[in-house]
């Protein structure tokens, strides 16, 4: 098979996939199964018929609607399902065809899952986070990042929001990073490593940091906001390898340092 053709086959199992992620986005939050019944309608519940399940595609044809009652269908939808086709092609070219691939596959639909569903209802699904802890731990014996990194980087990932949590709890008498956070993180520093995981968690904190400043210059409603830590951070582990970011943050500051160095040559 052409390079091509193996990029495009990724993509429709990037795509089906996302259909699926779609249903696990939906369900999950209620308590409900992600493997039965078929999926319905959420107004009118009616089965869908298959071409209606066909992504995206349905999606446009149908205007963003159901066929049946009219009900307006969420543009999340066909969005999850692009995003999931795009990531499992980029993935592809960035690892190639290796068993390293498949478990980054896996990483990458859970963040999805987790990204959305946290954005939606300020909740990240122990079933993804618990086992994910497991599944990361177990592959890291065979794969990236090896064991050693993976069971630091559950400790030290999960241990690191924990800490910072009980601290927040003392000097605010309420909680304001959620267990759900504590899992998550853990569960990235399980499938990436310690130092991903702190990575993550700088990027990912530096991105809310800028929202909620941007909510509070507009005058928006603060108080009392939940703040979706878990979305930046579940984003930002979507990116395959931080090394580029790491190489450019590494020379911005040795030249930032050189040219203090010579500032206080130059002054004295």
């Amino acid at each position: 098979m052409t390079e091509l053709s193996v990029t495009g086959l990724i993509g429709a199992l990037g795509l089906a996939l996302g259909s699926f992620l779609n249903v696990c986005i939906y369900r999950l939050p209620k308590g409900q199964s992600v493997v039965g019944p078929s999926s319905r309608c959420p107004v009118c519940e009616r089965e869908l018929r298959w071409f209606e399940n066909v992504p995206v595609l349905a999606w446009v044809l149908l205007g963003g609607r159901c066929r049946i009652c009219k009900a307006a269908v969420s543009s999340t939808y066909p969005i999850v399902e692009l995003a999931t086709a795009a990531l499992f092609m980029f993935y592809y070219w960035h690892f190639g065809l290796q068993p390293l691939l498949i478990v980054r596959l896996l990483f990458a639909a859970s963040m999805v899952v987790l990204c959305v569903v946290d954005f939606q209802t300020r909740e990240l699904p122990s079933v993804i986070t618990v086992p994910g802890m497991a599944i990361g731990l177990g592959v890291s014996l065979l794969l990236e990042p090896g064991w050693p990194a993976s069971l630091i980087g559950v400790v030290t990932g999960g241990g690191c929001l924990w800490l910072l949590n009980k601290l927040y709890l003392q000097l605010r008498g309420r909680e304001g990073i959620g267990s759900g956070d504590v899992k998550l993180l853990a569960m990235i520093g399980a499938f990436r490593g310690w130092e991903d995981a702190f990575v993550t968690l700088w990027i990912g904190s530096l991105f809310g940091l800028v929202i909620a400043g941007l909510r509070f210059t507009l005058r928006k409603k603060v108080r009392g906001y939940r703040f979706p830590l878990g979305s930046f951070l579940s984003g930002v582990a979507l990116v395959p390898t931080y090394q580029p970011l790491l190489g450019w943050y590494v020379r911005s500051y040795y030249q930032f340092y050189c040219r203090i160095t010579d500032w206080f040559m130059d002054f004295g």
